[in-house]
């Protein structure tokens, strides 16, 4: 069993199948002592395959479904995506290799570690609700009991904090601007690796160290023209070939 206090962990999400955004991340982030993954390795993006491999090998991993990887794998049906979103998967279900497959359906929607709950969407519901405003953040801390709280799934990196003085939880944006000491109760997102939506391109992750409960958030570059020319050649939707340069 892996103790998580005194580590320095690299905290990602919402790869959607971007290798070259994935090795940025890893490559800037330099050496860490494990890694927590809230989900969405694939979908969108042209490198499925590339990117569960390469996440399934990363030493002390902590690696969660999101609603694209259940997708891909049958949990859940595409009824609620939009067609954009439902061709990817299918684009993606042909394509992943069934070993691929397999991992995806053996990861756990949401987790409790040490201090820390993991969930792709929130605590509430782990898979399918955005925590994007105060209001559903102040609802979801009756959902978890640890001090932190960290999710994905909407691509914005923010942190909601709750306490005992607040009736609504407080929300600020997440920006690297060094690191800081989390305050207890808190909903923190690191935002995306392979798909941001805040207006910044660059692929986004969060190192958390566990020891002295800090976050610091980082932002870098990659070559987002290479992964749409895969995109292109694969046929994938040109709103999210789009999307990638604009960060949205």
């Amino acid at each position: 069993m892996i103790h998580w206090e005194n580590m320095k962990i690299l905290v990602i999400s919402d790869i959607h199948a971007n290798i070259t955004a994935l090795e940025a991340v890893l490559k800037d982030a330099g050496d860490v002592d494990a890694v927590w993954c809230l989900g969405d390795i694939v979908g969108y993006g042209p490198d499925p395959n590339e990117c569960v491999e390469t996440i399934r090998n990363l030493p002390n991993l902590v690696c969660l479904q999101g609603n694209h990887d259940q997708a891909t794998v049958n949990i859940i049906d595409t009824a609620s995506f939009n067609p954009e979103a439902q061709a990817a998967v299918y684009w993606t279900q042909k394509t992943l290799t069934e070993s691929a497959k397999t991992y995806l359906k053996e990861l756990p929607s949401h987790i409790q570690l040490e201090g820390v709950t993991l969930a792709h969407g929130s605590p509430r519901k782990p898979i399918w609700e955005y925590i994007i405003d105060p209001y559903t953040a102040t609802k979801n801390f009756e959902y978890f009991e640890t001090d932190y709280c960290f999710v994905g799934h909407s691509h914005i990196p923010l942190i909601f904090t709750l306490t005992e003085n607040d009736r609504i939880a407080r929300v600020n944006a997440c920006t690297p601007n060094g690191e800081f000491a989390i305050p207890k109760r808190s909903i923190i997102n690191p935002g995306s690796v392979g798909q941001p939506r805040d207006e910044n391109p660059q692929a986004a992750y969060a190192i958390f160290d566990s020891e002295n409960n800090t976050w610091d958030n980082h932002r870098v570059s990659y070559k987002v023209k290479e992964v749409q020319e895969r995109m292109r050649k694969a046929g994938l939707s040109k709103m999210h070939i789009r999307r990638l340069e604009l960060g949205w």
